[in-house]
């Protein structure tokens, strides 16, 4: 099978593990009305869905630069789709944070090896890993749809539905790794995720530069974990339009990804990765400040604004990351593709906590800030040397 069917599949695979991380997120609403959960109980569900999901992810990655493990892709996305189908139906709040919490160990445990293969599929450019990286954000956008078309219909007793992209998923990214061992035909220098004689990135770990990287995607997270949860609420309050608004501005938020991400990677290789990405940062704080202070139906076009900020860098983290640690490469994809991302859940609460005590407007008012940090801890990164394809240890 050739590379790019490899990272076709895959591509996909990735869209059905991170529906469950949309899903989450749009399921708050629905927590909300039928289980009258206040708005920082309702964050605690995006927060279980991130917690252990934050401490195990840099383990999963650590484990990956030492072993290869095609099989954790099936097996993951099996697990974070468990987690969301069950979370409509266990009977307690406490047994809905401990499933969501194993559907976000379900999505740690994916991200490292996933990238980590696509990155070989693909050690060139910028644009491989935005083709991988899109499958994930059309995950995201379509789970909105998915929870909707489920939810709105049959309540969170149809939750267990929300199990099908899992099996999917699962299917795909199991032909990916089968597909991608290579053909003795090719010879010793057959590429595919699954080979173990690879040369190592070029350049030493760049651990200061890396660490400065992981606090401006910190930032990032925080601002898209916070709209995530609480959009769908805001713009509904603040247009009257009921749950159908609401959907339309978390579709409109997820979706510019599809755009954003292929963009980020097509700009990156004609100006530069750090300069799109500052670029894009810049973009977020005057977008996220429309969404806040925008009038009526306006939102809208401050919410796929947002998304092109949020998501044009996407990608571009996940490479520089493997590049500043070439040593490391399951480790930074890690970070930069799973903790850094999952950490911003941990700040859903203390959002949810201020919306409950003041307005969802005033608790939204801190994300206007945060690009405009990330934005300081990029200035004086240096591009690093692109890494090659990543050394795999023998299985």
């Amino acid at each position: 099978m050739s590379e790019n069917r490899s990272l076709t599949l895959l591509s996909v695979g990735h869209a059905c593990v991170d529906v469950y991380q949309g899903a989450v997120a749009a399921l708050v609403p629905f927590f909300v009305a039928e289980r009258a959960l206040s708005y920082a109980a309702a964050s605690g569900i995006v927060l279980a869905a991130s917690l252990l999901s934050s401490v195990v992810q840099p383990l999963f990655g650590a484990l990956t630069d030492r072993w290869a493990m095609p099989w954790l892709l099936p097996l993951s996305a099996l697990t974070a789709g468990a987690g969301v189908a069950l979370s409509g139906v266990v009977g307690s709040y406490p047994l809905t944070l401990a499933v969501v919490a194993v559907s976000g160990i379900g999505v740690a445990a994916y991200h490292p090896e996933a990238a980590r293969a696509a990155r070989a599929l693909t050690p060139v450019g910028n644009r491989g890993m935005g083709w991988f990286a899109l499958g994930g954000n059309v995950g995201f956008a379509l789970a909105p749809l998915l929870v909707a078309a489920v939810i709105a219909t049959g309540g969170l007793d149809a939750s267990p539905l929300l199990a099908v992209p899992a099996v999917a998923g699962a299917a795909l990214c199991a032909a990916a790794v089968r597909g991608s061992r290579p053909d003795p035909a090719d010879g010793p220098r057959a590429a595919g995720p699954g080979r173990d004689d690879w040369p190592s990135g070029p350049g030493r770990d760049d651990w200061p530069s890396f660490l400065r990287l992981s606090g401006a995607v910190v930032c990032r997270s925080v601002v898209f974990v916070g709209l995530s949860a609480f959009v769908s609420s805001y713009v509904r309050e603040r247009t009257g339009g009921g749950d159908v608004s609401g959907t339309a501005a978390l579709c409109v938020l997820y979706a510019g990804g599809a755009l954003g991400t292929v963009a980020g990677g097509r700009l990156a290789d004609r100006y530069g990765r750090l300069t799109v990405v500052r670029g894009a940062y810049a973009l977020t704080v005057l977008a996220v400040a429309g969404v806040v202070l925008a009038p009526g139906p306006t939102v809208y076009v401050f919410v796929a604004l947002t998304s092109a900020g949020l998501y044009v860098p996407f990608s571009l983290h996940v490479t520089l990351g493997q590049d500043y640690l070439p040593g490391r490469v399951g480790t930074a994809s890690g970070v930069t593709l799973g903790l850094t991302v999952s950490v911003g859940g941990l700040a859903a609460p203390a959002l949810g906590a201020l919306a409950d005590a003041t307005s969802l407007r005033t608790a939204l008012l801190p994300l206007v800030v945060l690009p405009a940090l990330g934005g300081l801890l990029l200035r004086g990164l240096t591009e690093p040397t692109p890494a090659t394809r990543p050394r795999l240890p023998v299985r």
